[in-house]
């Protein structure tokens, strides 16, 4: 069986550092590593709608936005197929058929559903587009047969979902369907990447991003004002690394070359912890390092944005095409989903055949 990969991001501002490390990252990884036949790379702009419906002209923004980070990142459209959601409208038609193979209590139970509407306070005022989302994400992985799934930790009750719907479709109907396995970051650090003040999420209304599209200035301010450990006043004081966001950051981007560019006094970064837990070691320098590892780690992407600016008629033509790709690929599989369910009445010769006896008529074209 062909290894395919689907993953995607809602078009609701700009990507940062938490996209880059959690999947961005990784998702260039794998397109280079020749083990996927496919790899479809998806703009989720329907989703995002589910819970912007009332700000569409926000999730229009912003798909050019998303699409300039991919490009920027590293992700190639000669070898990933970059796609807008809502352009594929075979993939509404499969969630459609799909409703039926889920109760809502289900849907109730799925936590990451749960998490999802205390966040956004919808309580009983809850989108049913937004209520079901697993159905609707299990519709994107399934019509394109994807393998593969990469994913944070708090994504996994997802693919759950979606190994179940597929799973239930199969035995009621044929094995159409593949079940897709989660892909997750094997740098916990890189799981959930927290704000810079320390908030457990990255969001662009509390300003503690740090965006890929960032200059340096701006990248160097959030660093310098990262929180820390509170208790850590003076250089002298033992410093302690959990909820220390500095060294998340670090756990998440820092690699033994950086310090023989910028810390040569340390040979890792495990040095580094020691040294801070048992005092000596001020804050401000350890922030500086870690300003000089991500500011060389998005230098490049800053430079390939900035040509890919240069031509944004371009950054559409290759959406089009690449959103053309995938609906043929999305065309097959519901094609292959309504002949399974028996639905695919004009297609069905049999069927015609066998309803022209019953009723004594002939089929044109046989005697």
């Amino acid at each position: 069986m062909d290894k395919i990969i689907l993953t995607g991001d809602r078009p609701t501002g700009r990507l940062h550092v938490g996209h880059y490390v959690g999947s961005l990252r990784r998702r260039v990884e794998l397109q280079n590593s020749g083990e996927y036949s496919k790899i479809f790379i998806m703009i989720a702009d329907a989703q995002a709608l589910t819970d912007n419906l009332e700000n569409p002209e926000k999730v229009r923004q912003n798909i050019v936005e998303v699409a300039l980070d991919y490009l920027s990142c590293g992700l190639d459209p000669t070898k990933s197929i970059l796609f807008i959601q809502s352009q594929i409208p075979e993939l509404t038609e499969l969630t459609f058929y799909y409703m039926n193979l889920v109760t809502v209590s289900r849907l109730q139970r799925n936590p990451t559903v749960k998490n999802e509407i205390q966040m956004r306070n919808f309580e009983a005022s809850i989108p049913v587009g937004f209520f079901t989302y697993p159905i609707s994400q299990a519709s994107d992985i399934t019509a394109f047969k994807a393998t593969t799934v990469p994913v944070g930790e708090d994504q996994l009750p997802m693919i759950e979902q979606a190994r179940e719907i597929v799973h239930k479709f199969n035995t009621i109907y044929a094995p159409v369907l593949v079940e897709p396995t989660a892909l997750i970051p094997q740098n916990a650090a890189c799981l959930r990447l927290p704000g810079v003040d320390g908030k457990a999420k990255m969001s662009k209304s509390l300003g503690n991003c740090i965006y890929l599209a960032d200059t340096p200035e701006t990248v160097k301010k959030q660093i310098m004002s990262m929180y820390t450990d509170p208790e850590h006043l003076q250089v002298s004081d033992p410093g302690h690394l959990e909820g220390n966001t500095v060294f998340t950051y670090l756990d998440a981007f820092c690699r033994d070359e950086h310090f023989e560019r910028y810390l040569p006094e340390y040979a890792c970064l495990q040095e580094l912890k020691e040294h801070y837990t048992r005092g000596g070691l001020g804050d401000v320098k350890v922030k500086k390092l870690l300003n000089n590892i991500i500011q060389e780690e998005l230098e490049p992407i800053r430079k390939r944005r900035k040509e890919y600016e240069k031509d944004i008629p371009e950054i559409y033509n290759i959406l089009k095409k690449g959103s053309e790709a995938a609906r043929e690929v999305a065309a097959q599989t519901l094609s292959e989903v309504k002949s399974a369910m028996r639905i695919n009445y004009f297609e069905d010769m049999d069927l015609i055949r066998e309803q022209a006896e019953r009723f004594g008529s002939s089929v044109q074209g046989e005697n």
